[in-house]
Order: structure tokens, then C-alpha cells, then sequence
């Protein structure tokens, strides 16, 4: 069986090229949206989430990929029975997800930036992906930085990505939905504090 990638970034600085060397190392690749879009107009052949999860994104992109299809994917441990519970349910694990979240700092960076604009702008599905995959990350790998693209694709060139990475990898991760939650975080608290004022 095909090892499986999901890739759903927001920054796609390189993801083409990576998307396109992960094909080559026989992955099959499932992605959202703008994503999905790239790397299928590169000609690089890549899956719908909504053709894996049988479900439309709705609400204007809000619910995308918040189904067991890709959660169970992403969460399944490699033991006798959750690869069973997996057979079960017709879920495909998954082995490396690649997302890095909305721009929420980005936007209310703005000098004309809403509160609409900013809330529009606080990733859901994104993060959920990336915690899962950090949880997982004995059977996972979490990718959430571009600059790592060049130094997964050489690792699995040359075997797997090892746990130590893995463990480094899921770090980083928990580091960078921390410092996003945190920022909204204080965002929304100015936001009280002139509501106060």
C-alpha cells in the first residue's frame, strides 16, 4: 500500500517541488482548497480531501477536514487493533502531514485589519491536523516549516524519518500552535480592553 501525505498550507513556499518528490517516492497525496489547486496545476497527481472524506468543504472552507477519514488517519497507532479499527471503517493511515496555519498575524498586522478579518483568519482544521500528527508522532511525521522540505525529502530518500526527528519534528509543531493560540489570545484581549475602555 501507498504511504499516504496530506498537505495543506497556507505558506507554499516550495510545496510544489516537495508535493512533486513525495509523489516520486511513491506517496499519495491528499489536499484542500488553494493547496490542492498548486500542486494539481503542476501536473502532479494529488486526491481532493472531500474525494477521501465524501464530504464537500462547507461553510466557506471553515469544515474541511474534520472527519474520521483523516483524523482516524492521522491518529491510528501501527498496533494489530487500531489497524483493524481503521479496515473497519475504510481509513487509509496516514503518514506524514504537512500544514502550516492561516495567517492570523499577518492579518492583523494591517493597519485596516477587522475584527471580522482577524476571527476569518483563525485556523481550526489546521491546528486539529497538526496536534494529532504531533501526538502520533511514534507513526507520524509533522511537518509545519517549509525550510524542513529539502531535509524530509533526503531522509526518506535514504530510508524513513527517524524517530528522533519525528519527536523534534512534533516539538516544533506543539511550539507553533502555542505561539498562534497565543496570539490570538492577545489579539482578542486588546480587543476587551477597548470594549472596556
Amino acid at each position: 500500500m501507498k504511504k499516504r501525505a496530506v498537505i495543506s498550507v497556507s505558506d507554499k513556499t516550495g510545496v510544489v517541488d516537495f508535493a512533486r518528490q513525495l509523489v516520486a517516492l511513491d506517496y499519495e497525496i491528499v489536499s484542500t482548497g488553494g493547496t490542492f489547486k498548486a500542486i494539481k496545476e503542476a501536473g502532479i497527481p494529488v486526491t481532493y480531501v472531500s474525494d477521501i472524506t465524501g464530504f464537500p468543504e462547507i461553510l466557506g472552507g471553515r469544515v474541511k477536514t474534520l472527519h474520521p477519514k483523516i483524523h482516524g488517519g492521522i491518529l491510528a497507532m501501527r498496533t494489530p487493533d487500531h489497524l483493524a479499527q481503521l479496515e473497519e471503517n475504510s481509513i487509509v493511515p496516514i503518514d506524514i502531514v504537512v500544514v502550516n496555519l492561516y495567517p492570523f498575524r499577518e492579518t492583523i498586522a494591517k493597519p485596516d485589519a477587522t475584527l471580522e478579518d482577524a476571527v476569518e483568519n483563525i485556523d481550526i482544521g489546521g491546528p486539529c491536523m497538526v496536534r494529532a500528527a504531533a501526538k502520533n508522532h511514534k507513526y507520524v511525521t509533522i511537518v509545519i516549516n517549509p525550510k524542513r522540505y529539502v531535509e524530509i525529502i533526503d531522509k526518506l530518500k535514504h530510508g524513513e524519518i527517524d524517530y528522533k526527528m519525528r519527536l523534534e519534528l512534533a516539538t516544533e509543531a506543539y511550539t507553533h500552535t502555542a505561539e498562534y493560540d497565543t496570539a490570538i489570545s492577545q489579539y482578542l484581549r486588546t480587543k476587551i480592553s477597548k470594549q472596556e475602555a
